[in-house]
This record gives structure tokens, C-alpha cells and sequence, in this order.
């Protein structure tokens, strides 16, 4: 997941006026594709993915770094970018209200019978050292829940700070694997487990980092996830602090009979999966592997940045990658891909994109918690326009055009003044403004859309935030400017045409 205390993704909000016809913007299923192309999913909610396929439909959860637990399911890999995301946990207890982290699905079977248990690391609204592990149970076979919350567990002494948790099964036994520290060392656990909400023991240290390729920016070891073949079982790990590119993963191979023992795993001394400055992807980690919808495939779901400044917050994107294997059965992850490379589908997907906004298409912004429209100040022109929220007026200055650039990323144009939607000087702090300025092709002007809510957050590539009302302000004239993701409506923006 990450190192230490590390501040989160950055979302904000767009509001205004217009008064046209209200058709509700609503993604349209295209002919069956013969592909996909990265990333499936976008700021905010791209970081520490887990990918699933169960029963017709892939899964996927990622960090939101507020205090909801969120989910989107789609039929095919090239629909899950447009999917919608279902808040099925609400965080409340002081000890898990926050900073959600690295959500992990496993299909268990326990004294309630088969279900699906979430495990996640949350803390305080304070980011990070709060951080605790914690697990969701759901009241069927559905991963969407609905989901009960079953409490923390209890891995280490003195209620120790454990993240980056999941579960693997081996020799019938289930094992909660996760991240602590010892001293300065970042490193890997695992416990024994009595049922899927409880272990019976703490957990045992089992590696911890070594080589200087695990050491770049911070003893790093964390995001443990097995993979299984032919028997033999391998524990896959993210090495490396996540505030660098270089974060990556590394691998460890039970060659022992008792997993809680340190002796019985090997660690491999080079990395798996790195970086691939020819193909623009830096810091690839914090990753799980699914089966292809047939079964005959094994994929990787991991996240990336796209330059070498980003580092653990809202930039980082969820990509798929198939796995192929060695003839030693030991998993071969290849090089990264590049961005909207077409890929093909795993095995057995059924294909079937999803449109987003028509391209050409006047649309109106519209706050889901104020119901005003967004605003060009003043119907100004030129370059450094303010943005704000405004009462509909029906007129082309609170009118927007979609023009997709590249792996489902938009430049939104006013149609107005024909400048497009900008975060003012690049800026990466929460607060950024957001202003009209003359096309410059930079990720700074270029949104991502991710339906939750019945609206849509719009998160900037460049730096991960969302557009945001300020301080949730229902009055004509408030500005719009880009805030960390809070789960809130001031940050839900309906999309009508």
C-alpha cells in the first residue's frame, strides 16, 4: 500500500447553471469489443486494486482514502471504466471511520456458510499511523453485499498498526497475510486463522526487506498476495516505498511445509515487475490476480503512475495484465504496458464497451448537492476564467463539450469560449483551483469520469482531485476547485444534455 504516513487523492467539484432539457447522461453499451486498453479505472478510486470475475461480472475495489468501501462490477473489461461504483460500507467507529486502504475480497466458507469477506485497512480521519486491519462479511454470495461489519483483527500485539491485508489458502488452512513494522523495516506477516473474521494467533514475520531494490525511498515490503499453480505457491509482494517510481514487486516461494515459518519461504533476488520508462509506467505494485471469465487464464490487476513525479496518492490507476508462466510454474509478469494500448479481452470476456459523453455533445455539470449548474465567471473568454457554481441560465457559458484523449480520459470545453477546463498551475494541493485556459495537451486538463452516487466524480489526470464545491456553499458564485475524494454530493456532479 504504502510507507508510513502518506496524504491521499485530491478531489474537487464543478457547479453551475443551466437551464435545458434535463436528459439524464446515461453510458450506452457499444457492439462487442475485441478489447480493452488501460486503465480500468481512474482517480479517485484507481490505487491498491483488487480484481475479481464471479458469476458473469469482474469486481473491482480500490482505496478511496475517505470512509467508504466502494465496489464496481461490469459484464466485460472494456465496460469497467464507465461502471458504477456501489458504496457498500459506510466507515462510523472512531478505530475505522477512515483513509480506507487496499480492499480484499475472498470467497470463504465459514460457520455462516459461503461468503464473501472484504478486508480492508483503515485508521482515524488523521492519515496514517492509525492504520488497522479490518473485514466486512456479506449477508450472500453476491460480492456486493449487502456487508456487515465483523471488527478488526486482532494481528498484533498491543493493537500494532497491520495494513495491505488478504487471505490464502493453503493445505486447507486459512492464512491472513499483511504489512507491519520492526524497527525501520517494513515487512511481511502472516497469521493463522479460526474463521474469516478472526485469527488465532498474532502474526509471524516471514520476510522483510533485504536486497537494495526493495530499500528505494524506504524498507519496503507490504500488498502481500499469493498465487497458486500446480501446487506450489507463491507469495507476491510490493517492494519499495510507493512514493517513488521505483516501487515494484518482488516474489517468495513456500518451499517449506509450515507457512508460519520464515524458513520455510525463499525470497527471489530480483524484482518481477518494474517499471518501464519506454512505456510511461512508474511505481507498478500493489496488486491481486483473478481468473479469466472461462477459467483458462490467469490476470494481474496492479497500479501505476504515469511520470516519475507522482507518487501514493489519487494518480495511481488500476491496469490488467495477463500472466503467462515459466516452465518452473513460476508466474512471468513481463513489462508493463503502455497506456491505451488495445489488449485483448481474457479469455471468455463477452466484450461490450461503454460510451462516454458523445463527443460534439453540449452538456450541462450540475452539483448533485446544490442543483446549480457549472459556471464560467462572467462568461469570460479568456485564458484564467474562474469556475464556480451558478443558478441554470441556459446559456452556452454553462455548457460543456467531452472530447476524449486517451485511456478514458476527457478535455472538457466550454462551449462558450472554446478554453478548456484547467487546474490552475498544476497544482497538487487540496484547494487547487480551477480556471479556462487555451488547450496546451498537458494532463492538467484532462478528467476522468467515475459514476458513483448517481452522479459523476470528475478527477483531474494530473493530480488525482476531484472537482469540488467549496466548503459544500449553495449560493450563486461559489467556486469550484479540486479537493481529495470525501464521498460527499458536493462532489457529485450530474451529466445532462
Amino acid at each position: 500500500m504504502r510507507i508510513r504516513p502518506l496524504r491521499a487523492a485530491l478531489v474537487t467539484i464543478l457547479m453551475t447553471a443551466a437551464a435545458y432539457v434535463t436528459v439524464a447522461f446515461n453510458p450506452l453499451s457499444s457492439d462487442a469489443a475485441v478489447g480493452f486498453t488501460n486503465p480500468v479505472a481512474s482517480a479517485p478510486y484507481g490505487a491498491d486494486p483488487w480484481v475479481g470475475f464471479d458469476n458473469g461480472y469482474y469486481y473491482l475495489a480500490a482505496t478511496t482514502w475517505n470512509n467508504q468501501v466502494v465496489i464496481k462490477r461490469a459484464t466485460s473489461a472494456a465496460g469497467l471504466p464507465a461502471a458504477s461504483e456501489t458504496v457498500v460500507y459506510t466507515g462510523t467507529a472512531a478505530a475505522s471511520c477512515c483513509n480506507v486502504w487496499a480492499p480484499s475480497l475472498h470467497k470463504l466458507s465459514g460457520p455462516n456458510g459461503t461468503r464473501w469477506y472484504l478486508y480492508y485497512s483503515a485508521g482515524t480521519a488523521t492519515c496514517c499511523d492509525g492504520q488497522r486491519s479490518f473485514v466486512l462479511e456479506s449477508a450472500g454470495t453476491d460480492p456486493l453485499g449487502p456487508y456487515t461489519f465483523k471488527g478488526r483483527l486482532n494481528v498484533q500485539a498491543n493493537n500494532g498498526w497491520a495494513i495491505d491485508g488478504s487471505v490464502a489458502t493453503i493445505g486447507g488452512k486459512n492464512y491472513f497475510l499483511y504489512s507491519s513494522w520492526v524497527g525501520e523495516l517494513q515487512s511481511l506477516f502472516i497469521a493463522p486463522m479460526s474463521n474469516p473474521w478472526t485469527v488465532s494467533a498474532y502474526g509471524t514475520r516471514i520476510s522483510y526487506p533485504t536486497y537494495d531494490w526493495e530499500k528505494v525511498g524506504g524498507n519496503t515490503e507490504e500488498g502481500p498476495y499469493v498465487l497458486q499453480r500446480n501446487g506450489k505457491t507463491f507469495l507476491t509482494f510490493s517492494a519499495s516505498s510507493c512514493n517513488t517510481p521505483d516501487y515494484k514487486l518482488g516474489m517468495l516461494t513456500l518451499t517449506g511445509t509450515n507457512p508460519l515459518s520464515a524458513a520455510s519461504w525463499t525470497k527471489k533476488s530480483t524484482p518481477i515487475f518494474q517499471r518501464s520508462d519506454a512505456n510511461g509506467v512508474y511505481g507498478p505494485g500493489h496488486h491481486s490476480f483473478f481468473t479469466s471469465p472461462d477459467g483458462t487464464e490467469t490476470w494481474m490487476a496492479y497500479h501505476a503512475n504515469e511520470t516519475t513525479a507522482q507518487g501514493c496518492g489519487a494518480t495511481r490507476t488500476t491496469r490488467l495484465k495477463k500472466v503467462t508462466f515459466n516452465s518452473d510454474d513460476t508466474p512471468d509478469l513481463g513489462t508493463p504496458d503502455k497506456l491505451a494500448t488495445t489488449l485483448t479481452a481474457p479469455s471468455g470476456d463477452p466484450g461490450g464497451a461503454v460510451t462516454f459523453p458523445v463527443g460534439g455533445t453540449r452538456y450541462r455539470l450540475v452539483s448533485q448537492a446544490t442543483g446549480k449548474a457549472l459556471d464560467a465567471k462572467d462568461c469570460g473568454t479568456s485564458d484564467g476564467t474562474a469556475i464556480r457554481q451558478w443558478s441554470s441560465l441556459g446559456n452556452a457559458c454553462q455548457q460543456w463539450t467531452f472530447t476524449r484523449t486517451t485511456s478514458n480520459y476527457y478535455r472538457i470545453t466550454n462551449v462558450n469560449s472554446g478554453t478548456v477546463l484547467d487546474s490552475v498551475n498544476c497544482g497538487t494541493g487540496n484547494g487547487t483551483a480551477v480556471h479556462l485556459w487555451a488547450s496546451l495537451g498537458n494532463f492538467c486538463q484532462e478528467w476522468s469520469l467515475t459514476p458513483v452516487g448517481g452522479g459523476y466524480l470528475i478527477a483531474n489526470r494530473g493530480n488525482g482531485m476531484v472537482l469540488d464545491v467549496t466548503d459544500c456553499g449553495a449560493a450563486d458564485g461559489v467556486a469550484v476547485r479540486q479537493w481529495t475524494a470525501l464521498g460527499n454530493t458536493c462532489q457529485q456532479w450530474k451529466i445532462t444534455a
